[in-house]
């Protein structure tokens, strides 16, 4: 089995460091800790995984390094300066494309484009807007309403605009996740080629092993919650550009993705174990204390 390999980027400078993050959120019962101790440096141009059963607390590392959450310990760093709200330097494509019904497919990218205009003139908007659409082969469709798409056509519109403004790192939560098979082929062959021809730091959410292996630089495996942190990190050398039908006859691939499966379904199993064993001498102690 292929060694999971932690820290691929040790002798790099720091694009995105998250450190020591933890977060609570407020129940009945008392807080409920999602994440402890998670620490994670990410290289600039790196694509990153996030895997792990549901409820790890996946989109909840993604929702701080988005700022739409602040972390309850520790903290995110983007390029020196601390992450603390919602900016154009990081841009989230969701599951749900969120597209404005109302407008158009020009129209939703054009919005944010002005969000981020950076000084363009209105024939220099124009222009980009127009480029980030090919980039995602939906140039054909830029006068149609969100209504008269396909579900993978709104996803490309989604990353489209997610690109348009040009952010340091983009942030996808698990955005192939509702659509059919083959168009999630396609869709994924096009982050494939955006990410060679951007460059971009990219961490992305999935349940789908083949496509982060296929996507990925490094997949980071989460640890059941409550108190979800990284279990490993598996960093997968194989060279760019992937071509998914070869990579079925790719023994490293194989590897890897027996790798990430054995995580998930037999060491997963043990942590969830021992964590149960260890609940249960804690009860035990505490009521013994009780009685005595």
């Amino acid at each position: 089995m292929t060694k999971p390999i932690q820290n691929k980027t040790s002798g790099l400078q720091r694009h995105l460091e998250l450190s020591d993050i933890g977060i609570d959120f407020p129940t009945a019962k008392g807080p409920f800790c999602a994440l402890k101790n998670l620490n994670l440096k990410i290289s600039k141009g790196e694509f990153i995984s996030l895997i792990g059963h549901s409820g790890c607390g996946k989109s909840t590392v993604l929702n701080i390094v988005a700022g739409l959450y602040q972390a309850t310990t520790g903290g995110v760093i983007l390029d020196s300066a601390e992450v603390n709200e919602p900016g154009p330097e990081r841009a989230v494509v969701f599951q749900n494309h969120s597209l404005l019904p109302w407008l158009s497919v020009y129209k939703n990218v054009e919005l944010a484009v002005k969000q981020t205009r950076n000084g363009r003139s209105r024939a220099e908007m124009k222009a980009w807007v127009e480029h980030n659409l090919d980039l995602v082969h939906m140039t054909h469709a830029a006068d149609k309403l969100p209504s008269e798409l396909s579900g993978g056509m709104k996803q490309r519109v989604g990353i489209a605009r997610a690109l348009s403004m040009q952010p340091k790192v983009l942030l996808m939560d698990e955005p192939f996740g509702a659509l059919d098979a083959l168009t999630r082929a396609h869709l994924q062959d096009s982050v494939i080629e955006i990410h060679a021809s951007l460059g971009n730091t990219v961490i992305m959410i999935t349940h789908d092993v083949d496509e982060a292996v296929l996507l990925s630089d490094r997949i980071v495996m989460m640890t059941n919650g409550p108190a979800a942190t990284i279990g490993e990190i598996l960093d997968v050398d194989l060279e760019r550009p992937r071509d998914r039908l070869e990579m079925t006859d790719n023994i490293k691939y194989n590897q890897y993705r027996h790798a990430v499966l054995t995580f998930l379904y037999e060491k997963q199993n043990k942590i969830q174990t021992v964590s149960r064993v260890k609940a249960d001498i804690a009860r035990s102690k505490k009521k013994s204390s009780s009685a005595a």
